[in-house]
């Protein structure tokens, strides 16, 4: 059973004490409704913990065994077949006594204590990008509403084709698009609208773990959404309400999946 494609990095995230609060208890909750991911999970820990073994034990809190004791419990039950639920009830993680839960638990426990990796290096160049874009009157190289016109445009311009959509009838009109320049190479960037205010979508092949999938941080009084699609990455960047901008996410997805 495999794992979200879409989940992956956040499963590594968590593990690697990358995640802040919101996307921890984000993932911690998709895991307890998805065997794959559960599944998953178990086996970054597990072996997590076999690396772990010959260094230096750390000591779990009583609170800590309590809480990957539910989370697992939890989505063992739903992971399991229907017989074995009838049987045995929900799941009671044998597989987690003795030292194998020490060990888990031990590096859990070591990894929350890590200090939060941020990563903001990426963030500026975005903010910057659409600063930049709305001070030098140079917000598009081609500008139309026409998403026809729009994503041909990027035809050998660059070596990727990001997709396209118009959103005018959700209150999000395209704008058009140009290229920018991100962490050393050229990226896309679709523009588009909300009211009086300009959305930056910089589209780029999705490349290194940089921030927890469906992200949504805010710089400068600027908010930004990441999200990863079909090998490419998307940054959307505005100074609009994070609500809007994760519901210009939500609709962009569902119209570049139709």
């Amino acid at each position: 059973m495999n794992a979200c494609p879409d989940r992956i990095l956040l499963l590594h995230g968590l593990i690697d004490g990358e995640l802040d609060a919101i996307n921890s208890v984000a993932i911690e909750d998709h895991v307890k409704i998805c065997a794959g991911c559960a599944e998953a999970l178990r086996r970054l820990v597990a072996m997590r913990a076999e690396l772990s073994a010959a260094g230096v034990r750390h000591h779990a809190p009583e609170a800590l065994r309590g809480r990957i004791e539910h989370t697992l419990a939890e989505a063992g039950a739903r992971a399991a077949p229907p017989m074995a639920r009838q049987r045995g009830g929900t799941f009671n993680g044998r597989w987690l006594t003795g030292g194998v839960f020490t060990g888990i638990a031990a590096s859990l426990a070591f990894l929350i204590a890590m200090p939060q990796l941020t990563t903001t290096g990426v963030q500026d160049q975005l903010v910057a990008s659409h600063v930049r874009s709305l001070l030098a009157s140079h917000l598009t190289d081609v500008a139309t509403s026409d998403r026809h016109v729009v994503k041909p445009w990027f035809n050998g311009r660059i070596d990727f084709a990001p997709p396209v959509v118009e959103l005018a009838d959700q209150g999000f009109p395209l704008a058009g698009g140009r290229l920018d320049y991100i962490e050393g190479r050229v990226v896309a960037a679709l523009v588009y609208h909300r009211r009086l205010h300009t959305i930056n979508l910089f589209v780029r092949p999705a490349g290194a773990f940089s921030s927890p999938v469906g992200v949504a941080t805010r710089r400068d009084s600027y908010n930004l959404v990441r999200w990863t699609r079909d090998g490419l990455e998307f940054w959307a960047v505005s100074d609009i309400d994070r609500r809007e901008l994760q519901q210009f996410r939500n609709l962009f997805e569902s119209r570049s999946a139709s």
